[in-house]
């Protein structure tokens, strides 16, 4: 979500660019100078685990992401002592030396120190008090657009009322089942020759899992009591592949602070807007951290302390479309025969096919012609192999 902030920012400086040239002349935008600004994703929560911090710079409008900020020393001062951070093998990516869980009504403060010297610390910031998820569910019904698919609720109720504010994320993980499976693999040699063999790996059944990126965000606090309800997290189209056979999402409740709660509101609205010339302009913003050593210097990003609930719900596409067909599959699956040698007779697409790791046995051609000339038939590699988009390993977690 960070690095959202940044593409809006730079977006911003090209507007800028454009409207100071008049848009006359065709312009290969380079940036020339930029100001290095520290990005920092931190959000500690109250699960006992190794809490992580991640550290970057803002990077050119030409280069493809972030520079991960690596060597910097960082730690958090808390009303119990000072918790250490150290840099993991992925640079930029800083985890507490032992597991650690936040503790409602304790102080926290971030610091910084750069390779180059710089400091940088956060406002002491406290937890807010743990609200458990009640019930996450789904329905089968039109979204705002009239399309037909599965909307994904959750439910939510603070009794004490202290909790107002709450952003939500999750992660899904789906079922891929590879349509045209076989399980005869094709090996081919330097001679142009295929050798048909079997397959020594799971290539039928596989799992996908991807996080969310949207801000998700609820406010109870102009209501009679901190309850969320019936709150939309996810809506699943019905020709969405990823719902094709069994489907779950693990869903996770940040209850957050006030301070917390503006800021990414604010990185929400900038990144939905819907055009560069709108009244809501974009631009820098700022958090709660702030470098030490110079007051100027912009620090992007948010040092945040939040209690979180978590829970997983799981369903199959026959739990709300039993008559309907699948979804379609997201490759082509179109079946081919290409020839094994070419006119010339150098090795033509089959072997060309196989080498490259694009192709899947599906049966072989016992009549072959000027349209199906090779022996085999074959079809693109995600048609018979799901590896090709997800991981043959079932997920710990995973139910059937």
């Amino acid at each position: 979500m960070i690095r959202r902030i940044i593409k809006i920012y730079k977006a911003f400086v090209v507007l800028a660019l454009l409207v100071s040239m008049g848009c006359v002349e065709e312009v290969s935008f380079n940036t020339q100078e930029l100001e290095s600004a520290l990005v920092v994703e931190a959000t500690i929560t109250d699960e006992t685990k190794p809490q992580q911090i991640r550290l970057s710079r803002t990077y050119r409008f030409e280069e493809d992401g972030p520079t991960p900020e690596s060597g910097a020393r960082v730690w958090m001062d808390s009303d119990d002592g000072m918790i250490s951070f150290q840099e993991s093998l992925e640079p930029g990516l800083y985890l507490s030396t032992s597991a650690y869980a936040a503790s409602p009504n304790t102080n926290y403060e971030l610091h910084i120190e750069t390779n180059d010297g710089s400091s940088y610390q956060s406002r002491s910031t406290q937890m807010v008090t743990e609200v458990p998820i009640e019930d996450v569910y789904a329905v089968r019904e039109a979204s705002d657009f009239g399309d037909d698919g599965v909307s994904i609720y959750v439910d939510s109720f603070d009794p004490t009322g202290t909790a107002d504010y709450y952003r939500y994320e999750y992660l899904e993980t789906y079922k891929i089942i590879a349509p045209l499976w076989n399980s005869i693999s094709m090996i081919a040699s330097d001679n142009c020759d295929v050798q048909l063999g079997i397959r020594e790996q799971e290539e039928r059944i596989c799992f996908n899992t991807v996080a969310s990126t949207d801000v998700n965000l609820v406010n109870t606090s102009g209501l009679s009591e901190s309850r969320v309800q019936r709150h939309l997290v996810r809506f699943l189209d019905a020709d969405n592949y990823i719902i094709s056979h069994r489907y779950s999402i693990l869903l996770r409740q940040y209850a957050q602070s006030q301070e917390a709660f503006t800021y990414y509101r604010l990185l929400n609205e900038l990144s939905e807007s819907e055009s560069l010339f709108s009244q809501n302009q974009p631009g820098f913003f700022e958090g709660n951290i702030r470098s030490a050593t110079n007051q100027e210097e912009k620090v992007v990003g948010f040092f945040e302390v939040a209690s979180v609930s978590e829970r997983r719900l799981y369903f199959d596409y026959e739990d709300f479309f039993p008559n309907e067909t699948l979804p379609p599959y997201p490759s082509g699956c179109t079946e081919i025969a290409p020839p094994q040698f070419t006119p010339a007779g150098t090795c033509g697409g089959l072997v060309t096919g196989i080498r490259n790791n694009e192709i899947r046995f599906l049966r072989e051609n016992f009549s072959p012609n000027d349209v199906f000339p090779g022996p085999y038939y074959v079809v693109a590699r995600a048609c018979g192999d799901c590896t090709a988009l997800g991981s043959n390993v079932v997920p710990d977690f995973w139910e059937d």
